[in-house]
């Protein structure tokens, strides 16, 4: 029994140490991330796109459907979203792949603004760091409206009023 013991805080002690050495780096990538480009910069950057759509353009309708899509505890969260993240790791054990990420729309954003759509778990860390600045510096409303002029629509477009233009002009 002591030797089971022995091995068991072994294991532990060897799998905190990969989860410090993972956070770590996922830390250094954000702030290397952050001190190349600081989130103001890169918002302002953003908000200078051409057909910038502003969140008072957005209907009501359009803002509920992402939210209950994409992330529906948007509201309740301060960047990351324990509950997600859980079932995501489930399903991806379940899978022994990658096919769930648990992401918020916080996390997506940030995703977006600063990192590769590579699915490491050092990416996803740093992902979670830059969520929380994000969410630390702007409101809600404001994350939304710099998700929908981010996020990818397909044929080349990336803000809700160039996807918009296409699929109905």
């Amino acid at each position: 029994m002591k030797k089971l013991f022995k091995v068991l805080f072994f294991l532990l002690l060897i799998g905190m140490s990969i989860s410090l050495l993972f956070i770590g780096n996922g830390y250094n990538m954000y702030k290397e991330a952050i001190n190349d480009v600081p989130i103001g910069e890169k918002v302002a950057q953003i908000k200078e796109k051409e057909n910038y759509t502003k969140f008072s353009e957005l209907p009501r309708m359009y803002v509920n459907a992402v939210i209950s899509v994409e992330d529906k505890r948007f509201y309740k969260h301060n960047g990351i979203d324990i509950i997600a993240i859980c079932r995501a790791a489930i399903n991806d054990i379940k899978a022994m792949s990658y096919i769930e990420g648990g992401s918020t729309i916080t996390q997506q954003l940030a995703k977006n603004m600063y990192f590769t759509q590579e699915k490491k778990i050092e990416r996803k860390i740093a992902e979670v760091f830059m969520a929380w600045e994000i969410e630390d510096n702007y409101s809600k409303a404001e994350i939304f409206e710099l998700y929908v002029n981010t996020i990818y629509f397909g044929d080349g477009y990336y803000t809700i009023k160039d996807a918009c233009k296409r699929i109905f002009w």
